[in-house]
């Protein structure tokens, strides 16, 4: 199994770093033998905010954060970012839960590749 782990630190609209960065999470997820995390920090943490409601034909990133759940990934958000931008556990789109720097640590060690987004 190759493991792979996502970090993601850009606002989920207005730049497409996050969005790229959930493709090729995506993609990976759906390939046998591949092993996802991703973490949401910073402005990203905001990702995972349950009840995105985006124009029609645009790229919703709940939804693609549970595509990724779906195959087997983990979310995990960064709690001091979430405290932060006043997104509350409840807030949180059902695929993601609130993580911590210590499991990030846990997380980088367990990786065989970092992509940082």
């Amino acid at each position: 199994m190759a493991k792979n782990l996502f970090i993601l630190n850009d606002a989920p609209y207005g730049t497409e770093r996050s969005y790229n960065g959930l493709r090729l999470a995506g993609a990976l997820a759906r390939r046998e033998g591949e092993e996802v995390r991703v973490f949401l920090m910073g402005d990203a943490a905001s990702c995972a905010r349950a009840g995105q409601k985006v124009p029609s034909g645009y790229y919703n990133l709940e939804v693609m954060l549970g595509s990724v759940a779906r195959h087997g990934g983990q979310i995990g958000v960064c709690g001091t970012c979430m405290d932060a931008r006043g997104l509350g556990d409840e807030g949180l789109a059902g695929t993601a839960r609130r993580s911590t720097l210590d499991e990030l640590t846990a997380w980088t060690q367990w990786a065989e590749k970092v992509l940082v987004y």
